[in-house]
């Protein structure tokens, strides 16, 4: 029944099939989601482009050390979003790092009044999040095209 369940959350809030790799995705959609619904928003659906850019994002600050919305390269969000082919109209980025588990990142961020806006943001419409090694997490927020 509890497999059901997840499955339908899955479903309707167009996350991927079950499975260990997807449980920070599904974790995300589902919480971030219901977030936004209690502000009467709609809810943002997943991007495979903002994934490849949060996550190139979060290799970069876990193999040189370093935690910032700046790249070591020196980019910015619109930089990576461009790089990875996704035009947008809108767009932001939360970064955490050391929250040991998914409902824990989501928390804080949450709690912290700018990365709080941006989850609440009516001006974007897709996300992604990802965690690389050391619980270095990034989202990412935008609308593409415009």
């Amino acid at each position: 029944m509890k497999v059901l369940l997840r499955l339908a959350v899955c479903l309707l809030l167009g996350a991927a099939p079950l499975g260990a790799a997807n449980a920070d995705r599904e974790g995300a959609m589902l919480g971030l989601n219901t977030l936004r619904a209690q502000h009467g928003l709609a809810p943002l659906s997943w991007s495979r482009k903002l994934e490849k850019a949060a996550r190139r994002h979060a290799k970069d600050m876990e193999r040189n050390g370093f935690f910032s919305h700046m790249g070591s390269d020196g980019s910015r969000i619109a930089d990576r979003l461009h790089s990875v082919g996704y035009g947008f109209c809108a767009a932001a980025e939360n970064i955490a790092k050391g929250q040991p588990s998914q409902p824990m990142v989501m928390a804080s961020w949450r709690q912290s009044r700018g990365h709080r806006k941006n989850m609440l943001s009516s001006s974007v419409s897709e996300f992604a999040l990802v965690r690389e090694a050391g619980n270095l997490w990034v989202m990412v927020l935008a609308r593409p095209g415009c």
